[in-house]
């Protein structure tokens, strides 16, 4: 019985693999409706690109992306020839005259005489991403586009991904690069973590110091938090900041990409990079503080005097000039009370200023914070933590520690965005049990966690739910060192997580996902020069099965990746059997044999090995 049942697993497991069998065509994220139809649109040097907003970044995107794929095409703008000739065939067609209300939705059309993309703002860019996705290079000039009609829009307003950058730095290209792979992904907001207590990342012009001392530790911790190598160091000084001359450029480039960057000003707590350059916004001026060179959260936070006030908002009125957007990230999470317990002043504020306890002084300083950020027209975002002691007023709450936070904010009508560590949203967290794993702060947040993660908890109701206005994953970068590590945590969860901030719930299904589409992804990912975690092969587990005969059906999860495999004990690589057809296996009464796996990309990249134990014994 236990035999029958696992052919069946395999059989209805085959029958999903592969874009053709995908009803999205392989477009992550899934869309709101897909009709796929025979033929296809064939895109050349013959192909008119006609456009009534040649100036829209969209039109501009896409102008750029052909270029650089071999197609000379001009852009004709429809506003400057004939009307009765606008709709020629062997053409494609950018329009802004999107006739939903979405700002973000958008409808694509391919014939195979025609293809017509129709969107408003963002929505025509996103619909770009989608008409990229499905193209097909067959040379230099030279593309296919499968005919289908698809309309589209997001669930949520806002789909984040964010980068801790203060653990460790991240140089401008690489940012750009990360907004490139959410761009592709529609995602819509870098939540950018500028400043923490193991450095201080962005230039503030008012006060150098931040950047110039605050900036640089003088080493860093090597390997995990805890255990043997809790005492360990490199002895070896590391810093990094960019100026606001790059913080511009980074903006820009952004914007382009319709995706709004959120800086992150870490405050009360997690302060210790800024104390260490001006010690008088602390409880202490009199003692020396130091950028933090190991990981969590030091003892010492800002004294909530004027003084530290003034600073902070000569800080943010710096930020706010070189980020336009609506929100700025305050942190305002796991803030220590012991100093503001000892420190006479601030007893004595909490005395004056008829406030309960240190959580109260907590909130005291959060609101005092937030009016000033009002008062330039923006809104703060703070971590959930920014509830204790009462919620500033105007404040969008970003709940980590599960949703609670983001529950009781909701049910006080503010602003809620989901971020749980517990359901998958923290990329830092393993991407497997697997002893193969690089090295991470714990946690196991493995791609089908993600993509299962539903950010609308069941406990609201309707009118709380519209609270809720997205998600967003976290990539926490203690032991993310390399730009090669943080696309490996990033990718392929960034996927699922589109599907989760984009994609209704009724059109997502896990297998059709990860067989299809992130398949079809990855091999694209690989071509375009991003690293990545290789999923393991399909239709094999690490596990035990007990009987003499077994039948294996097994599939490559990247476009373009084989698969390898050993009976014979040793370790699978590409000098070992290459999977081209189903594996049927005897084990002689009495023994035991090894059917173990790997996934190995065009490029090189493998899987985890995957080990299954055939038991006859």
């Amino acid at each position: 019985m236990k035999k029958l049942l696992l052919l069946v697993l395999v059989a209805l497991a085959a029958q999903c693999y592969g874009q053709d069998n995908d009803a999205y065509m392989g477009i992550v994220p899934a869309p709101m409706s897909v009709k796929k139809a025979k033929g296809s649109f064939l895109l050349n040097a013959e192909t008119s690109i006609l456009t009534d907003a040649p100036s829209h970044k969209a039109v501009i995107f896409l102008r750029e992306y052909l270029r650089k794929n071999g197609f000379t095409n001009s852009i004709v703008n429809l506003n400057d020839i004939d009307k009765k000739a606008a709709m020629v065939k062997n053409a494609i067609y950018l329009r802004t005259n999107y006739k939903n209300g979405s700002r973000e939705g958008y409808d694509l059309n391919v014939t195979g005489e025609q293809v017509v993309l129709s969107g408003k703002d963002a929505g025509l860019f996103y619909g770009v991403q989608t008409l990229i996705q499905i193209m097909k290079i067959e040379k230099r000039g030279v593309a296919t586009i499968p005919c289908a009609m698809i309309g589209d829009e997001p669930r949520f307003a806002y789909r984040g991904m964010h980068l801790d950058v203060s653990r460790h730095f991240f140089d401008v290209d690489f940012v750009k690069k990360y907004i490139d792979l959410m761009a592709m992904y529609k995602l819509n907001t870098f939540h950018w973590h500028l400043t923490d207590d193991q450095g201080w990342r962005v230039e503030i012009k008012h006060y150098p110091k931040l950047t110039t001392v605050g900036s640089m530790r003088a080493q860093t911790k090597i390997g995990g938090f805890s255990g043997n190598d809790s005492s360990l160091f490199d002895n070896t000084p590391y810093g990094g900041f960019y100026t606001q001359e790059q913080i511009k450029e980074v903006v820009d480039y952004a914007a382009e990409r319709f995706i709004t960057i959120v800086p992150e000003i870490e405050m009360p707590a997690h302060s210790m990079a800024a104390l260490a350059a001006y010690p008088i916004m602390s409880a202490d001026p009199s003692k020396t503080y130091k950028v933090d060179e190991t990981w969590g959260g030091g003892p010492n936070v800002y004294c909530p005097t004027d003084t530290t006030f003034h600073m902070l908002f000569g800080i943010l009125d710096e930020v706010m000039d070189m980020f336009p957007g609506h929100y700025i990230h305050i942190g305002g999470d796991e803030c220590p009370k012991d100093e503001w317990k000892a420190s006479a002043f601030c007893q004595q504020l909490i005395k004056d200023s008829n406030l309960k306890d240190e959580s109260g002084l907590q909130s005291y300083f959060i609101r005092r914070i937030e009016r000033h950020v009002n008062a330039r027209g923006r809104a703060i975002i703070g971590w959930d933590e920014i509830l204790e002691g009462g919620l500033a007023p105007n404040a969008t709450v970003m709940s980590w520690r599960g949703e609670t936070g983001g529950i009781a904010a909701a049910q006080q009508n503010h602003d809620v965005i989901m971020t749980p560590g517990s359901g998958g949203m923290y990329f830092d967290h393993r991407q497997s049990k697997s002893a193969d794993e690089p090295l991470s702060i714990g946690g196991n947040a493995p791609t089908s966690k993600v993509y299962a993660y539903d950010p609308v908890p069941a406990q609201l109701n309707n009118e709380q739910r519209k609270h809720i206005i997205g998600v967003q994953a976290n990539l926490w970068t203690e032991y993310v060192a390399t730009p090669n590590k943080a696309e490996f945590m990033v990718l392929p969860r960034l996927l699922a997580l589109a599907e989760v901030a984009w994609t209704v719930p009724a059109n997502k299904d896990y297998n059709s996902f990860c067989r299809g589409r992130e398949a079809r992804q990855l091999g694209l990912l690989e071509a375009k020069g991003y690293n990545f975690r290789v999923p393991e092969p399909f239709g094999i587990s690490d596990t035990t099965l007990k009987g003499g005969s077994f039948t294996f059906e097994l599939g490559s999860p990247v476009e373009g990746a084989r698969v390898y495999y050993t009976i014979d004990g040793f370790t699978p690589r590409e000098t070992d059997l290459w999977y081209t057809s189903p594996l049927s296996i005897e084990v002689p009464k009495g023994k035991e044999m090894y059917l173990q796996a790997i996934t190995i990309t065009a490029g090189g990249k493998r899987s985890n090995v995957v080990k299954v134990v055939l038991d006859n014994k």
